[in-house]
């Protein structure tokens, strides 16, 4: 085993491992055991008592987080001419269509969401086994292939996200920066945490949030009490 750091060491003696926290104690005692020259991101795991492997128990979906995640992400838009300007006005990086595929399918892939409209997925898809593996894919349900592209790209310029539960049962999540106020990771956790409460499948039985834990990059991790956040 490896030798713990002294920061981690002080870090680690500020949480104690046998407790949930609430949430907004969680969320304060996060922003304390971080030590990170960078502005970390916070991050929420939720641990769902699901089978993702049965296509009735798969949890995915969206979250407008209240404050949004901190990071200022890249959103190509490929859409036809006619929703260029309107792509554009609401905040798109990039907008276009066939001279992006081209650069995509040349390897290109220095964005962070990509929303596009039903008429071109014909092309868009070509592009699955590049865009697939990096979750990059636009995807009706998480509204990124929609008409309506300016409402799209506002919404996640404001802190829409999309999350999906993984093979083990699990959702990973940013829910903000450690710059932000102990309340806002607060808000934003909750948020998540609800949305994921209303979609829980009728099929899933028992515990449905068997555990939270909350942690930024580089940190211990803290479990949070689930009871007290589903309450």
């Amino acid at each position: 085993m490896g030798r713990i750091s002294k920061k981690r060491k002080e870090a680690l003696a500020k949480i104690d491992s046998a407790k949930a926290y609430s949430l907004t104690d969680a969320c304060n005692l996060v922003k304390e055991v971080t030590s990170t020259k960078f502005d970390a991101s916070v991050d929420l795991c939720v641990r769902l008592g699901v089978d993702p492997r049965k296509a009735n128990q798969m949890v995915r979906g969206t979250v407008a987080l209240p404050h949004g995640t901190g990071k200022d992400l890249k959103v190509l838009v490929l859409c036809t001419p006619d929703k260029e300007e309107e792509a554009k006005a609401a905040g798109a990086d990039y907008v276009g269509l066939d001279e992006y595929i081209d650069k995509i399918k040349g390897g290109w892939t220095d964005i962070d969401v990509i929303i596009t409209m039903p008429a071109v997925m014909g092309k868009v898809g070509a592009l699955g086994r590049i865009l697939g593996p990096r979750g990059l894919m636009p995807n009706p349900k998480t509204g990124t292939v929609t008409m309506d592209v300016a409402k799209a790209v506002t919404e996640v310029k404001a802190g829409k996200i999309d999350f999906r539960v993984d093979k083990y049962g699990i959702i990973h999540s940013a829910v903000g920066k450690v710059s932000f106020d102990g309340d806002k990771i607060k808000d934003n956790a909750h948020e998540l945490i609800q949305t994921l409460v209303k979609m829980k499948p009728s099929s899933a039985k028992g515990t449905y949030i068997k555990s939270i834990y909350i942690s930024s990059t580089m940190s211990p991790s803290i479990q949070i009490d689930t009871k007290s956040v589903i309450a």
